[in-house]
Parts: C-alpha cells; structure tokens; sequence
C-alpha cells in the first residue's frame, strides 16, 4: 500500500535518493537564507525593529542546509547537482513571488510595502514547509538518522509560520490590510501550481533512481494532481488567512545552533 511514510522510506533507504532529497532540500534552504539575510539588510528605516527577526529567519534556513549537507555526509554522501525543474526556491521567484532578487542584490533601501510582500510570500511557503516537516516528523521524529533533524527543523518552521502571522497582522492593523490578502492570494494560487509542477519533477527522478514501474508513477503522479484539484477549489485558502498565533515573538531571540549536525 503507497503512504507518505513508504514512499519516503524507500528514498530514505537508497543512497542515490537520498542524496537528491537532501541536496534539493538543502539548496532551497541555503537560497532562503541569502534571500533573508539581504532583506535584514534593506529593511526600511521605519522598520529596523523587523531587522533581527527577518535575521534569525534567514539564520534558521541556513542552518537548515547545513543540517541536510550534514546528513548526507553522515552517509558518505556527496550533494548532486538540482535540477532546475525540482528547484522549487527559484521558480517561485522567477513567477514573480516574493521578492525579486535583482532588488536583493542591490543597495537600495526595500519599502514597506516590500516588506508586506516578502512576509505574506513566507506565510505561504512557511504553511507548506510546517506542514511537510509536521508529516515527516509524525513518521520519522524516532528514526535514529533523521529523527533529530526533522524534530528541530519542524520547531524552526512552526516558528517561522508564527511571526510570519504576528507582523502580517501588525501590518494590518496599521492599514495594509488590502494589499496583504490580495497579495497572500496571489502568492497562494502561485504556489499551489508550482508545488504540483516540483512533486511531479521530484516524484519522476525518484522513479527512475527507485525503479518504480510505470503503473505506480501513474498512482503517484495522479494523486498529485488529486491534491492541487483540492488545493485550487478550496485548499489555498488555509494558506491565506491569519490569526494570532499561540507563539508570540517566535523570533525574537537568537538562532538556535545545531552543533551535533554542522
């Protein structure tokens, strides 16, 4: 029977698999960090008090690739190269979701409603990658390799949902609150469409490298498109809304270390 914890076990138990899995994770992150630690640095005057916290944001991504490279070398493991289609950091930038890196790469100085932007970007990306690790971590929080790993990852990303909620909702109260939903459906739709175009990427080379036969694709593959069917009907909007979280100030303190992994 096909569940997300066999299919993740069989990539789990393949070093080749294994190897893509950890390097795809770990150049998403990587890219997350960069991408934050430039918007720590142009963060407009009237709000350098978010400085810190995008910071640690981006510090927690970093760490993250650093956990998943360190996993691979635990194996004795080399990272591969990503292909481009399974590049799920860089496709959402280059449909115009978030912020576009020409902007990060210079000096000038981001607005508020850049500001506004990159934070409900994050709420929808934060949303699936809390919702992934919560999935690995009800599967594998005991594995003796990854249980560590997934457990701190899946706190950093319940975290990053937290603020990410807590400032959407500051902003909304000081008068942004159009521009934040029309920009969280935006990027929601967005997401959901190239989630589904990365799943079948990753779920093709993972074939291939597993040697599934052809009729457990096809189960694989339409259960994909299952998932975005409901995500497009109805499923995007928990990607939208806010609420005030049960975490206040997630990020308010320094980035924790992971020492055993880095």
């Amino acid at each position: 029977m096909l569940s997300a914890k066999s299919l993740f076990q069989e990539i789990l138990d393949n070093d080749e698999s294994f190897a893509l899995f950890c390097s795809i994770a770990a150049s998403g992150e990587s890219q997350g960090g960069w991408e934050n630690a430039r918007i720590a640095a142009l963060v407009p005057d009237g709000e350098r008090e978010l400085a810190p916290k995008i910071t640690r944001h981006g510090a927690d991504e970093d760490k993250h690739g650093r956990i998943f490279n360190a996993l691979m070398k635990k194996r004795g493991l080399e990272p591969v190269p990503v292909p481009p289609e399974t590049d799920y950091t860089m496709l959402l930038e280059r449909h115009g979701i978030g912020l576009a890196h020409e902007k990060l790469k210079g000096e000038e100085r981001l607005t508020v409603q850049d500001i506004v932007t990159y934070l409900a970007h994050s709420r929808v990306t934060e949303q699936r990658a809390s919702e992934e690790m919560e999935l690995l971590r009800k599967h594998f929080a005991d594995h003796p390799d990854i249980g560590r790993a997934v457990k701190m990852i899946s706190n950093d990303e319940d975290n990053h949902l937290a603020y990410c909620h807590e400032e959407l909702l500051r902003f909304a109260y000081a008068g942004h609150g159009h521009a934040i939903q029309q920009t969280l459906r935006e990027c929601a739709l967005a997401e959901i469409r190239i989630y589904r175009d990365v799943s079948l990427a990753v779920m093709a080379h993972m074939g291939r490298i597993l040697g599934w036969p052809r009729a457990k694709s096809a189960v694989l593959a339409a259960g994909i498109h299952g998932v975005y069917a409901w995500e497009r009907a109805a499923g995007w909007r928990r990607m939208v809304s806010l609420k005030m979280p049960e975490r206040r100030d997630a990020l308010g303190g320094p980035a924790t270390s992971a020492p055993e992994f880095a």
